[in-house]
């Protein structure tokens, strides 16, 4: 979902550039990517005290140009410090975000494994549902499990 910031530059910028609704999946888009990055980076920075972008390269199969790219587009939105030679740093932006995201993806996963959805196949398809979820259908899932864990 694009956060609001990028919603209004979305909204100021010409028609003639790009038709609005590729302009919100664009957005869209980047914000997933943006959450992906940071739950990975504090996720490595969790299990071994450090995250490097050839970390992150594994992890995604991707290139260390892309990676390049995107850590540069996130130090520019204010969620991660980069320098050359040295790992990753989240900034405490980018830690609320990592910290949300990953509270989204465990409250659907768990979602799906309590309606019988097996916990291998729950994982990944909470990848991308994390990204859509709203608030309120959160709010549901998470009363849903309290209610499964009080039976």
């Amino acid at each position: 979902m694009a956060n609001p910031q990028e919603k209004k530059r979305l909204e100021k910028t010409s028609s003639k550039q790009q038709p609005r609704p590729f302009q919100r999946t664009r957005a869209d888009h980047a914000q997933e990517t943006a959450e992906d990055y940071v739950e990975a980076i504090a996720d490595a920075i969790a299990e071994k005290g450090e995250c490097r972008g050839a970390d992150l390269a594994r992890l995604f199969g991707v290139s260390h140009v892309t990676i390049t790219k995107t850590v540069a587009r996130l130090a520019s939105e204010g969620l991660v410090e980069s320098e050359p030679y040295r790992p990753l740093r989240l900034t405490t932006k980018g830690e609320k975000l990592a910290s949300a995201s990953r509270r989204r993806h465990e409250i659907v996963e768990q979602f799906l494994i309590a309606l019988g959805v097996s916990p291998a196949i729950a994982a990944i398809d909470s990848e991308g549902i994390e990204h859509h979820v709203s608030e309120e259908t959160l709010r549901v899932f998470k009363q849903y499990l309290e209610g499964v864990d009080n039976r």
